[in-house]
């Protein structure tokens, strides 16, 4: 396929889910996110249809530096900092999840594998942090390349159906056993402040629109370039640092904290990047990945998600905190939106970008830390 007539497909597909949304009752069932991200998939195992990963790969990673600044702009700082300590909490105890459950299916393995060890370092430092770090382990403890591809592989595989779990019925299943987020501010109710008539498109929308898409584009602008001034390269863990800061310190400003529009493009961002992401989910790569690593893998994160909802039910964390948390340490800040969009909650959008930083920070090192301890 053309990689012009892909990346219309990627960007116009959100604009039918979302029109589909308000007319075909399954569609607004599932919701915008989730359509999205199943088209994608539908999209990529689609014999002889061709698709190029480099051209998804380049759409996601333009659509979330868009999306960040646009849905924060309008943050309401004051209220966030309620919620931070809550959030820390859950970002700890999620970090304490994966650790274990890591070191725990290390042990249980031992015999299968010599690398074991190495392999629960790694799975620790991508479910802490993200794939970054599972890489930076694995390069730092000289897995072997078969190791090293396969476990990559299961990753994404593994990753993708947990994603598909906490767009869909996550929320539901949590809130079994952990307490509801009180007083959330929905995010149709953050659209329909803004828009005030969400079916009908006003100028003070479009003209909103425009600024925030400028706005947004400068913050990322600057921050891609205050990381090749510091590092001399582009270090995603420091340009999403910096449009988050920038970002939010504009969100001080009145005048940009009452754009009209923004929502609307940040959330038509997060559905571009869904679709997307969607379709890097190639169903061929499960034959690919080792059996032996892909459950290995997938043992892992169940047993990290099942001790984090644990901690959380002890420490009486509600269950959109716990989720959102969940997100940040195993995906990173990049998919805090479509999650956070997904919940219906937008006041969890910063403590989860920030939490999913901190895991940026700390995954190589959990990762080590764990894998050190381990070594037979």
């Amino acid at each position: 396929m053309m990689p012009l007539i892909q990346v219309l497909l990627l960007v116009g597909i959100p604009g039918l889910a979302l029109l589909a949304a308000r007319h075909v009752k399954p569609v607004a069932w599932v919701g915008p996110v989730v359509a999205c991200y199943a088209a994608g998939i539908l999209l990529a195992n689609v014999p002889g249809l061709g698709l190029t990963s480099g051209v998804s790969l380049s759409v996601s990673e333009a659509a979330v530096p868009l999306a960040i600044p646009l849905l924060l702009f309008t943050t309401d700082m004051p209220r966030w900092m309620r919620l931070a300590r809550t959030t820390l909490l859950s970002f700890v105890l999620a970090c304490v999840s994966a650790m274990v459950s890591a070191a725990l299916v290390g042990f249980a393995v031992a015999e299968r594998s010599d690398e074991w060890w190495k392999m629960a370092g790694m799975l620790t430092g991508v479910f802490t942090g993200g794939t970054a770090n599972m890489n930076a382990v694995g390069l730092a403890l000289g897995v072997r390349e078969e190791t090293f591809v396969l476990l990559n592989t299961a990753d994404i595989v593994v990753g993708a159906v947990y994603l598909l779990f906490l767009m869909t019925v996550a929320q539901r299943l949590a809130l079994l056993v952990l307490p509801r987020f009180q007083n959330a501010t929905a995010w149709e109710d953050a659209e329909a402040r803004e828009e005030g008539a969400p079916s009908r498109l006003t100028w003070a929308q479009v003209r909103g629109g425009v600024l925030s898409l400028l706005l947004a584009v400068a913050v990322a602008g600057v921050s891609a370039g205050g990381s090749l001034a510091l590092l001399g390269r582009l270090e995603v863990t420091v340009v999403l640092l910096l449009i988050t800061t920038l970002s939010l310190a504009a969100s001080f400003r009145p005048s940009v904290r009452t754009l009209p529009g923004s929502y609307a493009l940040g959330d038509y961002a997060l559905l571009v990047f869904c679709v997307a992401v969607g379709t890097l989910a190639d169903a061929s790569r499960l034959q690919a990945a080792g059996l032996f690593v892909f459950a290995c893998c997938a043992a892992v994160l169940a047993l990290a998600v099942l001790l984090h909802f644990c901690l959380g039910a002890l420490f009486r964390i509600d269950a959109d905190t716990v989720l959102i948390t969940s997100t940040a340490t195993i995906f990173g800040p990049a998919f805090i939106g479509p999650v956070a969009r997904a919940l219906r909650n937008r006041e969890l959008m910063v403590s989860g970008v920030t939490t999913g930083i901190m895991g940026f920070a700390l995954g190589t090192y959990l990762g080590l830390a764990v894998a050190w301890f381990l070594r037979p």
